[in-house]
């Protein structure tokens, strides 16, 4: 900071001017916008941005179809799991019947086998 104090403002003047200048040459020395070297440079960013935008559809594609498929997955297990259910269901409907029949032939079993008891009782009497 010493030697901020030691210069005159005119001093500061001319080196605020000098680099007011120097920015000004530089801006100018950029080249325009049909400079080959700029145009190429717009080409080169304008590929990059159509492969990053063919990627990023590639990959919203792909996980559509990925969805899509999980989708028809699931559809799938859940037919099976409704197919198996209706198949436990039958199969349960038709244990149950057959139970009953049993049951009933068995009952019937049992009612000869008393009867047959209370005839023979009779006949002994």
């Amino acid at each position: 900071m010493n030697g901020m104090k030691q210069k005159n403002f005119s001093d500061r003047l001319s080196a605020a001017r000098d680099a007011k200048q120097a920015m000004a040459a530089k801006f100018r020395q950029r080249p325009g916008s049909d400079d080959p070297v700029v145009a190429e440079r717009r080409a080169a960013r304008e590929a990059v941005s159509a492969a990053r935008d063919a990627r990023i559809a590639e990959r919203e594609a792909q996980r559509r179809a990925e969805n899509a498929q999980r989708a028809a997955t699931e559809a799938r297990l859940a037919a099976e799991r409704e197919a198996l259910a209706a198949a436990q269901a039958e199969q349960e409907k038709h244990a149950a019947a057959e139970k009953a029949v049993n049951e009933a032939r068995l009952e019937a079993e049992r009612k000869a086998a008393r009867d047959a008891r209370y005839a023979a009782r009779k006949a002994r009497k």
